[in-house]
């Protein structure tokens, strides 16, 4: 028996008949952040006080914060003021019964790693979706590693979940990096076909949340290694890519090599790009690709979806994260610099060892973690 209400015009149906409460378009969905007060915590919060389909209802953070008010817990780092609705919200401990987490359709965790996992599976266990920004689930077999202007058909696996016994759900998005990556080689991989790319990163210090590198580590300096990072932008790339079976998801069959730099920008993932194809094409024919390109999250209107999931620049010193990250609010991916495997010009075809090369941008605390996961719910 689902229970079913309206949304801003649209149908949409719950597995819990007891949520019988929303049922007039300007009712939202009530929702939990838990590791509500880090860097990402604050962004799901700055994005969701003004959501119209969701309301902030319950907050989570580690005991030290728990029965503060916001306000007092948090030490906020977002450019925009700390929204006055959220700023009295009592925290309240990370478990599915404490204060007000019992009363949420879904949580969004913006956990650490280090305590995510249980955190994460206590929730699902009791009922409650979860969309999680962190690593813990991203390879399990059942559990969908979601962009929505990807592979919206893998939201499918949780009914898989829901057969494995749980009565609730975990949704997680990928590294922050490979979110912006994987939106223009989505594009050309239906166009003309992967066979491997090399991806070579310069990421924000934001990405390393808060207080994240040393000042004197990264200032005058490029770090040239990020713990962890490039296995997860080669795994979950394939992952996404994949498709889903009758046993799990089965990987894209592309070879990916990354390199992960850090560099002493505030926001913004710039990432280089070098792409073999299986059918062969021209940087033309690249481009009219990916400005063409339109997902689901487009056709069905989602409130967090951009006009376009990328944007393409002819300018030649484009994109660059001052200029760029904000591109469609933060959720749309912007791509330049596309052209031909190599620059030498007495016979390229014979000395280029890639077909394709370009450059994106992405925003990696907006669509590369909190901006997605609020587009995956």
């Amino acid at each position: 028996r689902k229970s079913c209400v309206v949304v801003r015009s649209r149908l949409v149906c719950f597995a819990d008949p007891s949520i019988t409460h929303l049922s007039m378009s300007t009712d939202r969905l009530r929702v939990g952040v838990l590791g509500a007060t880090g860097a990402v915590g604050q962004r799901f919060i700055q994005l969701l006080a003004s959501h119209p389909w969701f309301v902030l209802h319950a907050l989570g953070a580690s005991g030290r914060s728990a029965g503060r008010t916001y306000a007092e817990a948090a030490h906020w780092l977002q450019a925009t003021p700390m929204p006055l609705e959220v700023a009295g919200i009592m925290v309240d401990e990370c478990a599915p019964s404490s204060g007000k987490f019992a009363e949420c359709n879904a949580v969004f965790s913006a956990l650490d790693s280090n305590v995510a996992g249980d955190i994460e599976a206590a929730f699902a266990n009791a009922g409650i979706p979860v969309f999680s920004n962190a690593k813990n689930y991203r390879y399990e077999a059942l559990v969908p590693l979601l962009v929505p202007q990807v592979n919206p058909d893998h939201i499918h696996a949780i009914a898989k979940q829901k057969a494995a016994g749980k009565t609730g759900f975990i949704v997680t998005n990928p590294n922050c990096s490979t979110t912006g990556l994987v939106v223009p080689l989505k594009a050309i991989d239906d166009k003309f076909g992967i066979e491997e790319i090399v991806v070579f990163t310069m990421q924000a210090v934001s990405g390393a949340g808060y207080p994240g590198v040393a000042s004197m580590d990264i200032l005058d300096n490029v770090i040239p290694y990020i713990d962890g990072e490039e296995p997860k932008v080669e795994k979950e790339t394939r992952k996404i890519l994949g498709a889903l079976g009758e046993a799990g998801f089965v990987d894209k069959r592309i070879r990916v090599s990354a390199h992960t730099n850090r560099v002493a920008v505030l926001d913004g993932h710039t990432i280089c790009v070098s792409i073999r194809l299986r059918n062969k094409a021209g940087p033309a024919e690249v481009k009219e690709a990916l400005r063409t390109y339109v997902s689901d999250a487009q056709r069905l209107g989602l409130p967090s979806a951009p006009e376009v999931p990328m944007r393409v620049t002819e300018l030649q010193n484009r994109p660059q994260p001052r200029l760029d990250r904000n591109e469609g609010q933060g959720f749309t991916v912007t791509v330049g610099r596309v052209r031909g495997g190599c620059d030498y010009d007495e016979d390229p075809d014979e000395h280029a060892s890639f077909d394709i090369r370009l450059t994106l941008l992405v925003h990696n605390t907006i669509l590369g973690a909190a901006g997605g996961s609020i587009m995956n719910a």
